[in-house]
């Protein structure tokens, strides 16, 4: 029998939760996006918080109630090759290709670059993230409760700080809010929802999710119904501390404009506004507290992907892992903050689309009673808009086949076809699955050893 959870677990679990996705790179997305919305900033942030704070969750509660310990098992569900496909790109997102080489820039713009000057940024930043993934590789392959013990004293610190400049900035605004910059004038929510890819959250609420599920569990929950109503009340704290934190944070960046001036990203907004409120000391402090949230941070996400990879193929040692994947980051790093994030953007428009997708056929598993057709029919048909996504954020026109799309494909032109895409699948999945008899999904979950076992 379930156990009724009192009041401080729920607490305990919702700070857990916060503090598994709040970092030192998630501040610079919302201070950016403040200053790109202006005074459309209510707006923009609204359709942040859905991919940066909704969909976090609601991948959590998907791992929850579907019983499994991690992704791979749930994209197995369309077949065993895509499971290992998917969750390979996965791990290599919020790992060596982006989120962990973010870990090394977003430290050095905010922690190292106002200090020393723009000369020989080059040179400075290649020294740095050579100790910072040097200190991160040798925290990741020996294992200390010092970096766990760390976290836990950091974000509590850095929520205060973080606290006490956004309190400043309605007491004494940097400025009045902007004029929108293009884009954000006429479509600020759907920029925001796009923007809210960057987070990485809901990719990580897919692979770290079961460190929630575990704790919930741990309280004596055990029914897929009592983890799913403990994570969702855990979750109302968590995500309700992260959304506080976005939408201040944006407003902050909507009334830096005329103090700041207009940045490349969001890193020199946090520092400028840190000294304009703090002095150089606010802004060391804000500096100190990023770069250990950075270091830790990274050698999580080292550790997780390390693992992940040698129980895929034991052939190679996880010691082997963690070091090609920090000298990658490490290298990867050195193309600056802004680059990294403009290369990011055609892999999340492609992945991030088929993980909402994945998320909610999930959450819907019951009512379309597991049918494997629907997985497939639905996911094969996001995939397509997917592919088309990906190629545009590297800049691509498709020509006349972007025409016909605009004309009768509904939000094409917002980069949000994929919708309308996901739609027709699942409805075709479901017009299959009541004409033929199949296995349910999850039943096939248990081929993805004999099918695609690798040794």
């Amino acid at each position: 029998m379930d156990k009724k959870l009192p009041i401080s677990a729920y607490l305990i679990i919702g700070l857990l939760l916060f503090s598994l996705f709040f970092g030192g790179g998630n501040l610079i997305f919302p201070a950016y996006l403040g200053q790109l919305s202006g005074t459309n900033m209510w707006i923009a942030v609204a359709g942040f918080l859905v991919t940066g704070v909704g969909l976090p969750l609601l991948a959590i509660i998907a791992i929850g109630i579907s019983g499994v310990d991690n992704v791979q098992p749930l994209a197995a569900r369309v077949h065993p090759v895509y499971g290992i496909a998917y969750t390979v790109l996965l791990y290599l997102t919020i790992g060596p290709f982006f989120a962990l080489p973010r870990t090394g820039t977003v430290s050095y713009e905010i922690g190292v670059a106002p200090f020393i000057g723009e000369d020989n940024h080059l040179i400075k930043l290649l020294i740095y993230t050579i100790l910072f993934f040097g200190i991160s590789l040798w925290l990741s392959l020996n294992p200390t409760r010092i970096v766990d013990r760390i976290g836990k004293i950091l974000s509590p610190l850095m929520l205060l700080f973080i606290a006490v400049i956004i309190i400043m900035s309605f007491v004494n605004p940097l400025g009045s809010q902007s004029m929108p910059q293009e884009g954000y004038d006429s479509a600020a929510f759907v920029n925001g929802f796009l923007q809210g890819y960057n987070t990485l959250d809901a990719l990580g609420g897919l692979a770290f999710g079961i460190l929630i599920i575990n704790s919930v569990k741990l309280y004596g929950q055990k029914s897929k119904k009592a983890i799913f109503t403990s994570v969702l009340k855990s979750g109302v704290i968590g995500v309700g501390l992260l959304a506080l934190v976005y939408i201040f944070v944006a407003y902050i960046g909507s009334t830096s404009v005329t103090a700041l001036g207009l940045a490349d990203n969001g890193a020199p907004i946090l520092s400028g506004a840190s000294k304009h409120y703090m002095g150089t000391l606010g802004q060391i402090l804000l500096a100190f507290i990023i770069i250990i949230a950075c270091l830790t941070t990274s050698v999580g996400l080292t550790s997780a992907c390390a693992a992940y990879f040698y129980k895929l193929v034991p052939k190679f040692s996880y010691k082997t892992y963690a070091i090609v994947f920090t000298l990658f980051s490490a290298c990867v790093a050195n193309v600056g903050l802004s680059n990294l994030i403009t290369y990011s953007t055609p892999v999340l428009l492609f992945l991030y689309p088929i993980t909402i997708v994945l998320i909610l056929l999930v959450l819907a598993d019951s009512a379309f009673k597991s049918r494997r057709v629907v997985y497939i029919c639905t996911m094969v048909s996001t995939l397509l808009m997917s592919f088309v996504e990906g190629i545009h954020g590297f800049g691509i026109s498709l020509g006349a086949i972007d025409n016909i799309l605009a004309k009768y494909v509904p939000f094409y032109d917002l980069s949000m076809g994929w919708i309308t895409f996901a739609l027709f699948g699942f409805i075709v999945g479901c017009i299959i699955a009541s004409v033929t008899a199949e296995k349910p999904a999850e039943e096939t979950e248990a081929s993805l050893a004999g099918e695609t076992n690798l040794k």
